[in-house]
């Protein structure tokens, strides 16, 4: 599936904008899931507001091996962005069908292409129950945005 022609929602809360495609689902950790070109196979990524949240992407790694059983909040590896390096969970029950290869040497298209281009790995089986909708995501993005802004407002009273 190509992310250029996915629908998309627009959102907008405070600073922060993003086109969601509404045919991904996503996970409270902020990582979208999409199905791929076979049945039961995943592709797996970051969403825009995770990105932001960890600045511009410098290194990834996986501890997951091809083929491995890997299972919902499983730690599979890790990213590192100029604000904050983060682990990368695992948002599906299955295995593990490897890493985008094309990441290795531009790591930049998990923050300019988040949707598409940019995505993490592969995982054959089935996502995560948490996996929510687009609606129910931008709700997520809404309270946690909210918090943001709050801890904010919490810190120039100060």
């Amino acid at each position: 599936m190509d992310a250029a022609q996915t629908k998309t929602l627009f959102y907008k809360r405070s600073r922060f904008a993003t086109q969601l495609p509404v045919d991904y689902l996503y996970s409270p950790s902020h990582s979208w899931i999409a199905r791929d070109s076979e049945p039961g196979l995943w592709r797996v990524g970051l969403t825009k507001f995770a990105t932001r949240m960890l600045g511009e992407m410098v290194d990834h790694g996986f501890e997951a091996e091809t083929g491995a059983p890997v299972a919902s909040g499983q730690i599979i590896g890790w990213i590192e962005g100029f604000k904050a390096i983060s682990d990368i969970f695992c948002i599906a029950d299955g295995n593990f069908r490897g890493a985008n290869a094309v990441i290795r040497e531009k790591i930049t298209l998990v923050n300019k292409d988040p949707y598409g281009a940019g995505w993490l790995y592969l995982v054959k089986g089935r996502p995560d129950a948490r996996c929510m909708d687009v609606q129910a995501y931008k709700a997520v993005l809404d309270k946690t945005i909210d918090k943001i802004l709050e801890q904010q407002k919490g810190e120039e009273i100060k």
